[in-house]
């Protein structure tokens, strides 16, 4: 995905070299930024991109005077851009800009399937729209201060801390989808609790391993300490990480009961139970019948 990203933008730009990182903690969609930089551009317009339902947003590292933009087939009034702003783009609307004059800016790939996602984990009404103006320069602190935290890991993309850029790439869309989306959760998170997308990822993790995934690992993933993470779940889900891991296994050792060409051994090892009497113990103590019982139910 990033090479793809990174080499889509240096060919728009006319640059050889454009490294991209992008997150991990979207199911459906990945927010990726690249830098691109050029000190000696030929005056070309600049290439043009799919077009997709996506926006790009570029902060620019250093002033360009006079720029000429253009949206389906328009040019927008022309204006200075400043380091530190940035610009909205609607890749639907085919946005190209005359590269006459050096540049050095991130870009910032934002897809619809990322807002919504963001949206859903948020609680809140999707976005219909962001709202901005064609090829002004907006000063926004956040974008700039975010931008500016992912330069290091730009400039060695083999050596960045994966969970950093995550935060830092979602902190990113959060601002757009509020700040410009006017997105609103419906209801606030709970104090103390994981957020949406933490809940998203521990619960990934832990269905990948029934056998039991390393604690330390999953509060990792989340950002957190070891201890952090089992309170906030605690307080998200209302039972520990272990409880609910053996709820996970019972919900699945009912499917496999379903099928009597497997054996209650066979069934406990498969949902990460040591045994099939530590698999009967928890069937039982959660479901109220044995395992045994409640296949011969589902027969009567």
């Amino acid at each position: 995905m990033t090479d793809a990203f990174g080499k889509r933008l240096g060919e728009r730009f006319q640059v050889e070299n454009a490294p991209a990182i992008f997150t991990r903690t979207l199911r459906k969609a990945d927010i990726a930024v690249t830098e691109v930089r050029c000190d000696n551009p030929l005056p070309e317009m600049s290439g043009s991109l799919r077009l997709e339902d996506a926006f790009l947003i570029g902060l620019q590292l250093r002033d360009r005077s006079s720029c000429k933009y253009w949206e389906d087939g328009q040019q927008a009034p022309m204006c200075d851009l400043r380091a530190g702003e940035f610009t909205l783009s609607d890749l639907k609307r085919e946005p190209r800009r005359l590269l006459d004059k050096p540049y050095h800016a991130l870009a910032f790939y934002l897809p619809r399937a990322a807002l919504d996602a963001i949206a859903d984990d948020t609680n809140a009404p999707r976005i219909r729209d962001l709202s901005y103006k064609p090829g002004a320069g907006v000063n926004d602190v956040v974008i700039s201060r975010l931008g500016n935290l992912l330069l290091p890991a730009l400039s060695h993309p083999d050596q960045a801390n994966p969970f950093f850029v995550d935060h830092v790439l979602m902190a990113f869309g959060v601002h757009i989808a509020q700040t410009y989306g006017g997105m609103r959760p419906d209801s606030l998170p709970m104090r103390g609790a994981l957020a949406p997308w933490q809940e998203r990822r521990a619960k990934e993790l832990l269905r990948a391993n029934l056998q039991g995934a390393p604690l330390k690992q999953v509060a990792r993933e989340c950002g957190l300490s070891v201890g952090h993470f089992s309170r906030a779940f605690r307080r998200t889900l209302g039972v520990a990480p272990h409880n609910w891991l053996i709820g996970q296994r019972i919900v699945l050792s009912k499917e496999r009961l379903r099928d009597d060409r497997l054996s209650l051994t066979d069934i406990a090892a498969e949902c990460g139970f040591c045994d099939q009497s530590h698999f009967t113990h928890h069937f039982t103590r959660i479901v109220g019948v044995s395992p045994g019982a409640w296949r011969r139910a589902l027969k009567g």
